[in-house]
């Protein structure tokens, strides 16, 4: 007998978001966001996300990391530095719900894809920036990778203590992934407000405030309080 149960749609289906991300961070992000119903367009140059060729592979640039980050999306190829792509994008981004992006500032204001200049074509856009370090900090603009993250805020020094052995990374991209939950999740809140309020917004998401936000939460200790009443 057929199942004629009938499937009930993604809480995201309906939106739309470009997805200017590479590696593991932003990538499982907006998978997510795949997977709650959204419409995820994938913006990649001709050469590809660098994650295409981790891992081993039956054809050319599939391999396992970035199928597991992107299943789900759909594929837009551009040369961002083109001037025919600028146009593409403009018409890409005033179509869409959310942009994510872990681009550098600096390289987005070349390529024209800012928050000033793409909330011009869409003031409904949630433009989610996804930053190694705040751009209000001490270490605004610095590159970060995971396993720079993971020491910066103490993992290492937490799997010594834990197991009276020496330093260790967590053998899995935590920081990546963690910070890629807060931004699914940041992505979600936004599009609440908009609906609320009608207007786009501009959030930017760092990933080591953040992660040290996470690990401290429980790891501060008797240094939450003033004066402290204990080490950390």
């Amino acid at each position: 007998m057929a199942n004629t149960q009938a499937v009930a749609p993604g809480c995201l289906t309906g939106v739309r978001v470009l997805d200017l991300t590479s590696v593991i961070m932003g990538p499982y992000a907006t998978q997510m966001l795949a997977e709650f119903g959204a419409d995820v367009i994938k913006v990649e140059p001709p050469e590809g996300d660098i994650m295409r060729g981790m891992g081993p592979v039956r054809e050319a640039g599939m391999g396992p990391v970035f199928l597991n980050l992107n299943r789900g999306k759909r594929s837009l190829c551009l040369d961002l530095k083109a001037e025919s792509s600028t146009v593409v994008m403009q018409r890409a981004v005033a179509g869409a719900d959310v942009f994510v992006t872990n681009v550098r500032h600096k390289a987005l204001a070349r390529l024209g894809l800012g928050w000033d200049a793409l909330r011009q074509h869409n003031p409904r856009l949630i433009y989610l920036f996804l930053s190694g370090f705040s751009e209000s900090g001490p270490h605004a603009g610095r590159p970060a990778y995971d396993d720079l993250i993971q020491a910066m805020v103490g993992l290492p020094d937490l799997v010594a203590r834990a197991t009276g052995g020496p330093p260790q990374y967590l053998p899995l991209n935590i920081a990546d992934k963690t910070v890629g939950l807060f931004a699914a999740q940041t992505v979600l809140a936004a599009l609440l407000q908009r609906a609320r309020s009608g207007s786009g917004q501009y959030i930017e998401l760092p990933m080591f405030e953040t992660m040290a936000n996470f690990v401290l939460a429980d790891h501060l200790g008797a240094g939450s309080f003033e004066p402290p009443l204990g080490p950390a």
